[in-house]
């Protein structure tokens, strides 16, 4: 995708990755237990782990920081079934349950298999369980015997390590000056860190200029317009 800038020059917009290696993760107090949790896996004392928090607060990270360690794959949803009658001890990790991607029935018979058999399942959500959109309480009954772990509100040292750590990502240097100013104003939640650094970087390509004071300024301002409409 290309675009202009200010001074007519034409700019392109190569994409990012976002690293959800171990070496990229930032442990805090927010998230400590649950980091050492999916770290002493084998040695857990049950098959099931469950971790909730909000959109954006390390979830999907720690859980493929876990999935690296343990070789643990990411079924479909078209495979629980499947997986289910196999049987066997191969570990999985499912994302977003509250969503309601999964079948009810299969995923209650993949929980019920892990039980019994031990196959460790490390499951993700923003919602605690009593929340999550399934007909019965059957899957709800299975996922409240997991070791369940809530990852808290970020701080504003984790915020200001998050911006650092998704301008990395994205080849982008910050002065970490503008980075406080941004933690001082913005909304306090992980995903308005995402949010801003998506913002900024548009700015960024599209004015032609690094990211400034006057640049975080803006950002600020055009998202204080966004969340009245």
């Amino acid at each position: 995708m290309s675009e202009h800038n200010n001074s007519g020059q034409l700019t392109f917009d190569l994409g990012h990755n976002t690293s959800l290696t171990e070496a990229d993760f930032i442990v805090t107090d927010a998230n400590r237990l649950v980091f050492d949790h999916i770290k002493s896996y084998p040695a857990w004392p049950g098959p099931l782990t469950l971790i909730t928090g909000p959109k954006k607060s390390g979830k999907t990270h720690l859980a493929n920081i876990w999935a690296t360690h343990a070789h643990a794959i990411s079924p479909s949803m078209g495979d629980i079934a499947e997986i289910t009658a196999q049987g066997g001890d191969q570990a999985l990790m499912l994302d977003d349950l509250d969503l309601g991607r999964f079948d009810e029935t299969a995923l209650f018979n993949l929980l019920n298999q892990s039980m019994r058999d031990g196959r460790a399942i490390l499951m993700t959500a923003q919602l605690p369980v009593h929340a999550w959109p399934f007909i019965t309480d059957d899957v709800k009954s299975r996922a409240r015997l997991a070791a369940h772990f809530g990852v808290l509100a970020a701080d504003d040292l984790q915020l200001c390590q998050m911006f650092a750590k998704l301008f990395s990502d994205r080849q982008i240097v910050v002065d970490p000056k503008t980075i406080t100013y941004l933690v001082a104003r913005m909304e306090r939640s992980p995903a308005e860190v995402v949010t801003l650094v998506e913002l900024l970087d548009k700015l960024a390509l599209t004015q032609g200029k690094p990211i400034s004071l006057k640049m975080a300024a803006q950002a600020l301002e055009i998202r204080l317009a966004e969340m009245k409409n």
